[in-house]
């Protein structure tokens, strides 16, 4: 028992050590990087905003979220704290300004969150079209996998190619270099990854699990997440030269072991760092390899951040 108290007053003291580390890198270095002081106040709109045809897709710093649609997870103050990482409905953060979602299912079409579950697939889907039927330039990326430890749903490609056929962008790595312009009118690159199934083949509507990578690692301490972000970041080629999206998540995970096991509190540790991990890709000169940042708890502020490095590369800046 000793030896527990001991071990947890350790985590907690070492915690302390990385959130203040972090908070003196932002006091030393800033938060500022080109595009800093970009603000769109059209979140809805915001690829029209900055002009379609001037721009290339794979110029653009995707705002996604993590476990997208955990909004209604579980059951509420017991069970949906543990799992859920956002607050508002897919429709509802596309509109403030999301542009990857990252959705999580299992055999009975259910969205999940490890074991726990909340609506169907279809709530997802219908989010998605509400949004495209409002707009006209926004081009979506939406992640689908079946959950770890969960079997997948049954003729799930089929499903999605019934439900987003005449949206869908046709998996294609010419596509990198198109304009957004270019691609229109077709809305939405499907990621479809699951885990028994056959993954789609090259030149399917949907687009399998190579074109979306990331280097995520089980860490409830900000410091280490940030590091490892920024080292995994500095390996991948430049996004001019890339055909596949490289996701970095600033988030932190629960750990079992701890008492603190709900999310909003441990991702808050680095939740409010995301400007400065930008700035420091810029300074580490890696920012030309920066392409899809995924949060939890998403805000505009966090679109803002993402958004502004697009509109820095489009103009020249960055």
């Amino acid at each position: 028992m000793g030896s527990q108290i001991s071990k947890q007053k350790e985590r907690r003291r070492l915690v302390t050590t990385q959130k203040n580390a972090l908070a003196t890198l932002s006091s030393s270095s800033g938060e500022q990087y080109p595009g800093s002081d970009f603000r769109l106040p059209d979140k809805k709109n915001w690829m029209a905003g900055l002009g379609p045809d001037r721009l290339p897709l794979y110029q653009v710093v995707w705002p996604g979220t993590h476990d997208s649609a955990t909004n209604k997870i579980g059951i509420k103050f017991i069970s949906r704290p543990f799992a859920q990482c956002q607050n508002c409905s897919i429709y509802q953060q596309l509109v403030k300004g999301t542009r990857l979602v990252d959705i999580r299912v299992r055999q009975d079409k259910r969205v999940c969150h490890g074991i726990l579950a909340t609506y169907s697939v279809d709530v997802v889907i219908n989010d998605v079209k509400k949004f495209l039927g409002e707009t006209q330039s926004e081009i979506i990326i939406l992640e689908i996998r079946t959950e770890f430890g969960q079997e997948d749903p049954p003729d799930f490609d089929k499903y999605l190619n019934e439900q987003l056929g005449e949206y869908l962008i046709k998996q294609d790595d010419a596509v990198f270099h198109k304009t957004i312009a270019e691609i229109l009118p077709k809305r939405v690159i499907c990621v479809w990854k699951p885990r028994k199934t056959p993954a789609p083949k090259n030149g399917d509507m949907l687009w399998n699990g190579s074109y979306l990578k990331d280097n995520w690692i089980d860490t409830d301490m900000p410091e280490t997440k940030f590091e490892s972000n920024m080292k995994f970041l500095g390996q991948q080629a430049p996004v001019k030269d890339r055909r596949y999206f490289y996701r970095v998540e600033n988030t932190a995970t629960p750990q079992a072991d701890n008492p603190i096991v709900c999310v909003k509190p441990v991702t808050r540790r680095i939740h409010g760092y995301a400007r400065l991990f930008i700035a420091q890709a810029f300074a580490k000169g890696v920012a030309d390899k920066l392409q899809v940042y995924s949060t939890d708890f998403i805000d505009e502020d966090f679109v803002d951040a993402c958004v502004g490095v697009t509109h820095a590369r489009i103009e020249g800046k960055a």
